[in-house]
């Protein structure tokens, strides 16, 4: 592993490690917001079969994160592990976004299936070996923390720019979605290779750890699934994930539905992001005086609190919600940062028994779980509204608006103080992890 110089990288080579999560970023609102409109409305394919293609197209995932994850982790060559599948990413995102996102008129669903699976396919090729790569670049519980920041901090400012690029175009019918599908698409093909460029020269890789004892596929599989640590974290994660999905996924209908401030969606939004950006350096500090896990349990109750006053609010409590969303936000900084951080600690309890650092590989399954948590919190939050007899943008009964608030304030409290359970006395402190690497060097 590269241990930066006095302990601490410079900000210019963590700037540099960040930047491609920039463009990456900003492409992901796009694909929720816009592009189904524009198939759906512009190019004429309907919800139905927009709908169908991009689930299909997701399922792609499945089968490309643990392939990459776990190629990139095999790889070996002059150029390094990494390397490589970054470069061959860069052009399958770039003609994925120009193809997708600036579809012609006639583009029908196999247009719109081919070019997603193109652009799903360059994007785990650039951000599964970029995230093993940060975890990978430092042995130093702290600095880790440090490096995930950097990268999950442009992250949200990719999604700032995703947020306020079509604010001011303005999206009031399909054309307009169409012009700002064609702003963001051209911006990502312009920054994405001089972010890589920055990324390729400035930032070293290290070198794979190998040694003598490197155990076989199977072995090395069961002592995954055997990694307690691992397992804790990633069901935290996902229960985390779900308490976080469900407020996103519900968040234009709460706004419209239950305060009846549907304009205050786009700025809101903003705000939270905003929130969780400058909040992230606070809780990096607050992790190296209190652990990482303690203080991602604290974040998580200081979310909990804040999310237990959200039922109370209805018509007219716009500004008190922008209050919650500005310190929920804050909490957002947490979410992004320490759970990555800690997900590289866990691999060195692989690594410290195989001898191999399979760090792609772990990344590829905190991704599809990312995706699961996702997917649950729609497959949870819609399904109980309908049931509830509520429909977004129409005349609701205070009970479907009750079910609505519990939805997206109670239920994520509730997931959330199930994490905090599993979390709170997780194994691996710095003193722990200090000795796993103590256990690597000695193998290698």
């Amino acid at each position: 592993m590269t241990d930066p110089a006095g302990g601490r990288f410079g900000r210019t080579t963590l700037l540099a490690y960040g930047a491609p999560a920039l463009p990456l970023a900003a492409l992901v609102l796009p694909a929720y917001i816009f592009l189904p409109t524009v198939y759906a409305r512009d190019v004429g394919l309907g919800l139905d079969t927009v709908g169908f293609v991009l689930l299909l197209a997701r399922l792609w995932d499945v089968v490309t994160d643990p392939l990459i994850g776990s190629l990139s982790d095999r790889w070996r060559g002059r150029f390094g592990r990494r390397r490589p599948w970054v470069v061959v990413g860069a052009p399958l995102v770039m003609a994925g976004t120009w193809f997708l996102f600036v579809p012609p008129p006639d583009a029908g669903p196999v247009h719109l299936l081919a070019w997603s699976l193109v652009l799903y396919l360059g994007w785990t090729c650039i951000i599964l070996p970029l995230s093993a790569w940060g975890a990978e670049m430092t042995a130093d519980y702290h600095e880790r923390s440090r490096v995930t920041a950097y990268r999950e901090g442009l992250v949200v400012a990719g999604t700032l720019v995703a947020l306020g690029l079509p604010a001011a175009l303005g999206y009031g019918d399909a054309t307009e979605a169409r012009a700002a599908l064609t702003l963001i698409a051209g911006i990502v093909i312009v920054a994405l290779p001089i972010t890589l460029v920055l990324l390729l020269a400035r930032v070293p890789e290290p070198a794979a750890i190998t040694t003598a004892s490197a155990i076989r596929f199977r072995e090395g599989m069961r002592v995954l699934a055997g990694n307690r640590p691992f397992r804790r974290l990633i069901v935290a994660y996902l229960i985390n994930g779900i308490a976080n999905g469900l407020p996103a996924t519900l968040f234009l209908m709460f706004v419209g539905d239950r305060l009846q401030a549907g304009g205050w969606a786009g700025p809101l939004l903003f705000l939270y992001f905003l929130a969780g950006i400058l909040a992230v350096p606070l809780w990096v500090i607050f992790s190296r005086r209190f652990g990482k896990h303690r203080t991602w349990c604290a974040a998580m109750l200081w979310a909990c609190g804040n999310f237990a006053l959200v039922p109370l609010l209805g018509p007219g409590d716009a500004v008190w919600f922008l209050l919650i969303c500005l310190t929920t936000g804050a909490a957002l900084g947490a979410d992004l940062v320490l759970p990555a951080s800690m997900q590289a600690d866990v691999v060195d309890v692989d690594t410290a028994e195989t001898g191999e650092a399979r760090t792609g590989l772990y990344f590829a399954l905190w991704g599809m779980t990312t995706k699961l948590a996702l997917a649950l919190a729609v497959g949870i939050g819609l399904p109980l509204l309908d049931a509830a007899g509520f429909e977004a943008g129409g005349d609701n009964a205070p009970g479907a608006l009750w079910t609505l608030s519990l939805l997206y304030a109670g239920a994520p409290v509730i997931f959330k103080l199930i994490a905090i359970v599993l979390m709170w006395n997780f194994p691996i402190t710095a003193d722990h992890q200090a000795r796993l690497q103590a256990q690597i060097a000695a193998r290698v």
